[in-house]
């Protein structure tokens, strides 16, 4: 590790001589999770410490001080981060201004790589040492991103295990910490029991249906994910589908897709969170790609992977994506474990038959679990507590 954490207190040794403050932005629901789970993990080492930036919920019954609604941030796609270009500059230009000035001991970025690698670099330029979180997918594309990564950040968090030999070849200090959900979800659960939870009869099949947390893929999604339910029913009429959603707002486009098909006889459960109860009792999932589909495969469900973008957008990406695989579970594996109908493959027709599909292959309802089994060991790994440890030397020094 760099001279900036030479000196290293241990963990009862951190006795700062004035209150901590700690930047944080973390620009969507997952890395609300994240977030969370790191100021808890922060705050057992430093009871005082202040966070200020920009969080979600789950950040803020922590007691964050967000500056901006996390909303503002939840932007994905090459056009449509063209479209809110001016108000993101905007905002990125005002937290520069204010972290400058608040002086944190530490800053971190969490994930939202577009927007927090130049606040990042932005800070770090001004003395501020900068960490950030969730490593932008260098192995996937956009690989020169290296170069300002290294001038953007002090320290590297990384979820996934094949992401720390990229940055410790290119002498970015970086640290794996696993993935929060390997912790957060059980390794055995009791389905019969999740089922009567959610008052699911125990022997229907049941259909996860997770259509992604931003109101852009409800637009691109719900009207689908209606499609796709009807047809399924059509050849099993008695599916049952669990519907989870993570705001109001993603409800109730959902809500609206359903008054447009003029579905609402169709057997379909809206749940206001609840997305892992809903993967546990199924017995397959259609699920938006992103990281619900490492939730699917950490409560081991098997899963069709699918996602619509703007086509301008996915047209770029296609080009610059250097892997074949846009599904976590496929990428942490290197293969093709789970089937991604995607952009004009992902047809309520096709949808439907790839679960039908799925719940009638016996071998793969029962063999998949076992992989998932293999890749949820492999990321458990208290992230909090990693994360928390190779960070604490940064505000030591800040503080010294």
């Amino acid at each position: 590790m760099n001279d900036v954490v030479e000196g290293i207190r241990t963990r009862d040794e951190v006795a700062l001589s004035r209150p901590v403050k700690i930047g944080m932005v973390a620009g969507e629901a997952s890395g609300d999770l994240l977030g969370a789970l790191l100021m808890t993990a922060l705050r057992e080492r430093l009871p005082g410490a202040a966070f200020f930036g920009i969080g979600g919920a789950k950040m803020q019954a922590q007691g964050f001080d967000t500056w901006v609604p996390q909303e503002k941030l939840a932007v994905r796609g090459i056009v449509e981060v063209a479209k809110h270009f001016r108000e993101l500059y905007g905002i990125r230009r005002s937290l520069t201004s204010r972290m400058s000035a608040e002086r944190p001991d530490l800053f971190i970025g969490i994930d939202s790589p577009d927007f927090n690698l130049g606040l990042e670099q932005r800070l770090k330029a001004r003395g501020i040492a900068t960490a950030h979180y969730v490593s932008p997918s260098v192995w996937a594309w956009r690989s020169g991103r290296i170069e300002s990564i290294r001038r953007a950040v002090s320290h590297m968090l990384v979820l996934f295990p094949f992401e720390e030999p990229i940055y410790r070849d290119a002498g970015i200090p970086v640290t794996y910490v696993g993935h929060p959900l390997a912790d957060e979800l059980p390794m055995s659960y009791d389905q019969a029991e999740i089922r009567a939870y959610l008052r699911v009869p125990h022997t229907a099949p049941v259909i996860a249906m997770l259509p992604g947390s931003r109101q852009v893929e409800l637009r691109e999604h719900g009207d689908l994910y209606v499609a796709t339910a009807r047809l399924m029913l059509q050849a099993r009429p008695d599916t049952r589908f669990l519907v989870p959603f993570v705001t109001r707002e993603t409800r109730e486009l959902f809500e609206a897709a359903i008054w447009r098909a003029e579905a609402h006889d169709l057997p379909l459960t809206l749940l206001f969170g609840h997305a892992h109860e809903a993967l546990a009792a199924a017995d397959v999932a259609l699920v938006a790609s992103g990281t619900a589909t490492l939730e699917a495969a950490l409560l081991r469900r098997p899963m069709v992977v699918t996602y619509r973008a703007n086509k301008v957008s996915y047209a770029i990406a296609r080009r610059m994506v250097k892997i074949p695989w846009v599904a976590l579970p496929n990428i942490l594996s290197e293969d093709f474990i789970v089937p991604e109908l995607l952009q004009e493959h992902a047809t309520a027709e096709n949808l439907a038959q790839a679960l039908l599909n799925l719940l009638a292959d016996e071998y793969v309802l029962a063999r998949l679990p076992e992989r998932f089994e293999s890749m949820h060991v492999r990321l458990r790994q208290n992230t909090g507590e990693r994360a928390a440890s190779a960070l604490i030397p940064y505000i030591s020094h800040a503080g010294a």
